[in-house]
């Protein structure tokens, strides 16, 4: 009996392990058959696969890395955007999938799976080809590609399904073009990038832009690509320039102007570490400086920021909108004016000085203006709108800076009784008789432009006698023509030529004149004619 019923226990045992395989055995199988498989895929965005009992898609939601939705489709298996992704783009992938309710107490109602996929990214292999004359230009690529977009030789023309290569007709033995790629059909066109080729040389060759020789605006970056990669050894500007060079790439290095860009007018030179081969469309040439010119600054447009500045008796009215003050815009404004008038500042300028001012001709109301603003900003006053003064005129008008000084401008009757009359920003500060020269050494008719300004000094010079005289402790000296100046001097009297070509004044009056008369102020003595 015991031996029975052991027999009895050990079958049941059997039995029990079997059935427990059994189960197992099921449920593994129903796990497996219940899989859900998220992966990436070498055509669509990924590959979404579902086994028999894996149940529905709940869900299934694409976004881009600033969090926007990416809308999906879904086809046997692939998932691809509905809408075009940037190349590069990371993307994750979340689905969420059902199961059937019979297996949803065992599993679990959902499973969720997410994925992290790059968009795939095409290159062109050698952006930088040198070539046999009469080869086309083939590009290479780093993958197969969808699509293939060319700007250049003439035209911007879109080629579909090109694979791995394309191949170019070129008319040239040299040139750019832009070439953008997308890999899928589902990407956008990528950034586009330069393809540059040369001929086949015998030494070191490179492109240059703009081509040397030609004028530039103050601007203008320049840009030197090589056909080989850029060593250590930079170029540099025969003088100093502001800005730098930039290692663009490999093989390119520009070089951008600072601030307003290079002088107005200057002449630009480059020298090369070593001697090049200067390639061009259909033309080589051997160089190791490359030289360029700088455009000049337009006569209306100085003008303009000289009137804008309050340099000048009159202001400035745009026609529109005013130059936006930035470099760019004031450096094209300079090339190219705005439209626009000029009006006097005050109502009642003397009209021997309004009968000078012409904004299309350079006069003594320019060249008195450009004195008083080289003198403001320590540049050499020679009342000539150099490049120096061009730069220094557009940092102020960036900066909205204006001269504080108000306007003065000196009138010397020589009818007689001799006067002086001073007049400033619209008021007649002061009328003081005055002495002009003698007959033997008269005070020259004409306009000028004060260019120097002492408060004392020593004068000397040749009487009409041949003797010579050494005055010391003059005051209040303001030079305007030669050795001519208005200064105090002692007299009995005033009023009738005396004097040796000065405009002599009372020390009280010249005390008053002087600090109206700043270098740049305009004099004039009247013709006695």
């Amino acid at each position: 009996m015991v031996r029975g019923r052991s027999f009895v226990v050990r079958g049941a045992l059997v039995v029990a392990f079997v059935l427990v395989c059994a189960i197992a055995v099921v449920g593994a199988g129903v796990i497996w058959w219940s899989g859900v498989t998220l992966s990436t895929d070498p055509s669509a965005l990924a590959r979404l696969e579902l086994q028999p009992l894996a149940g529905s898609v709940r869900s299934l939601t694409a976004y881009a890395p600033d969090g926007r939705a990416v809308p999906v489709a879904r086809s046997h298996g692939r998932l691809t955007p509905r809408v075009l992704v940037q190349s590069g783009e990371d993307v994750r992938i979340d689905v969420v999938v059902r199961r059937p309710s019979w297996l949803g107490w065992l599993l679990g109602h959902t499973r969720r799976e997410t994925l992290s996929v790059t968009t795939p990214v095409a290159a062109v292999v050698d952006r930088w080809p040198t070539l046999a004359r009469g080869a086309p230009l083939e590009l290479r690529f780093t993958t197969r590609v969808d699509r293939v977009q060319v700007a250049g030789l003439g035209a911007r023309r879109t080629y579909s399904a090109p694979g791995r290569r394309l191949s170019l007709r070129k008319s040239q033995r040299s040139g750019t073009i832009e070439v953008a790629l997308a890999a899928r059909s589902w990407e956008r066109l990528a950034r586009p990038v330069d393809v540059t080729w040369f001929p086949t040389t015998h030494g070191p060759a490179v492109q240059v832009s703009p081509r040397p020789g030609t004028e530039i605006s103050a601007l203008t970056p320049i840009r030197l690509t090589f056909a080989k990669p850029v060593g250590t050894a930079r170029p540099h500007f025969t003088q100093r320039e502001p800005g730098n060079w930039q290692l663009v790439d490999s093989h390119t290095l520009l070089f951008r102007p600072a601030s307003v860009g290079f002088a107005f007018g200057s002449s630009l030179r480059v020298r090369l570490p070593a001697r090049v081969t200067v390639v061009r469309r259909s033309t080589t040439s051997t160089a190791q400086t490359l030289g360029w010119t700088v455009a000049a600054g337009s006569l209306l447009r100085l003008h303009q920021l000289l009137a804008q500045e309050a340099y000048l008796p009159v202001v400035w009215n745009a026609a529109g909108a005013d130059v936006s003050r930035t470099p760019a815009a004031e450096v094209a404004a300079a090339i190219d004016p705005p439209a626009g008038s000029f009006a006097w500042r005050f109502p009642n300028t003397p009209p021997q000085l309004a009968r000078q001012w012409n904004p299309n001709e350079v006069t003594q109301i320019t060249r008195g203006a450009v004195m008083m603003f080289e003198h403001e900003h320590g540049l050499t006053v020679d009342g000539f709108a150099g490049p120096n003064v061009w730069h220094a005129l557009l940092a102020d008008a960036i900066a909205g800076k204006q001269h504080s000084g108000g306007y003065s401008y000196v009138y010397v009757h020589t009818s007689l009784p001799q006067l002086l009359t001073l007049w400033h920003d619209g008021q007649t500060i002061l009328t003081s008789p005055g002495n002009t020269g003698i007959p033997a050494t008269p005070t020259q008719p004409g306009t000028y432009p004060v260019f120097e300004h002492i408060p004392v000094g020593e004068m000397k010079g040749t009487n009409p006698d041949g003797s010579h005289y050494d005055d010391k402790g003059i005051q209040w000296i303001s030079y305007f023509h030669g050795g001519d100046a208005l200064h105090s001097f002692n007299r009995a009297s005033f009023g009738t030529p005396q004097s040796l070509g000065c405009v002599e004044l009372p020390l009280a009056a010249a005390a008053k004149v002087w600090p109206y008369t700043p270098i740049g102020t305009l004099v004039t003595i009247e013709n006695p004619s």
